[in-house]
């Protein structure tokens, strides 16, 4: 059934390759400030087709499955090409590949569970991990952009590499709790 909040989730999928292409090349800062601008519209899509599928009534089977390719393709995807840009390197890597690997397993666990008829629900922490997820890519992309932003705070400069990197390594860490969470859950219904 394709209602709004569907639309919006495929608008994200559709619109990927469209951010893969404009980061693809890290000496084009505008590309990354055009980038940095779909990354914010994909995340309000986000945000909204959610929000619209349950306060109209429209949740469907086509949108839950959907919903969850189109953000962890998108993470993926801009994971991916940051590091190959080196906007993500060194130690930072290593978060990155932790977030990629978590994604990757809890998308078997709950395939599996599925099977099974169990259901895990997103809890607060897994939001917490996603909205830092999210805050990091999106403020890595803009250090790409405008590597020279800074806002005054508390007598030093916050700039986007700062906000991504801290905000990044914050999500490698609630990805290691909830994966460790969702993994505990899946361990009670194998044999």
């Amino acid at each position: 059934m394709l209602n709004l909040p569907n639309l919006l989730t495929l608008s994200r999928i559709v619109a990927l390759p469209v951010l893969v292409g404009l980061l693809w090349f890290p000496q084009w800062p505008t590309g990354y400030g055009i980038a940095f601008v779909l990354y914010c519209l994909m995340g309000i899509t986000d945000y909204f087709d959610g929000y619209l599928a349950r306060s109209q009534g429209a949740v469907s089977k086509l949108g839950q499955f959907l919903d969850p390719i189109a953000d962890k393709i998108m993470v993926a995807a801009v994971i991916l090409i940051l590091v190959h840009n080196h906007d993500i390197e060194g130690w930072s890597v290593i978060a990155a590949l932790v977030i990629l690997l978590r994604e990757i397993a809890v998308s078997g666990l709950r395939e599996f569970l599925g099977g099974l008829r169990v259901s895990v629900p997103v809890s607060k922490l897994a939001k917490w991990k996603t909205t830092f997820q999210m805050i990091a890519l999106g403020a890595l992309i803009l250090m790409g952009a405008w590597p020279t932003f800074a806002i005054p705070f508390t007598g030093g400069l916050l700039t986007p590499y700062t906000v991504g990197y801290t905000t990044l390594w914050a999500a490698a860490v609630l990805t290691l709790v909830t994966g460790w969470d969702y993994l505990r859950v899946g361990l009670k219904h194998m044999d």
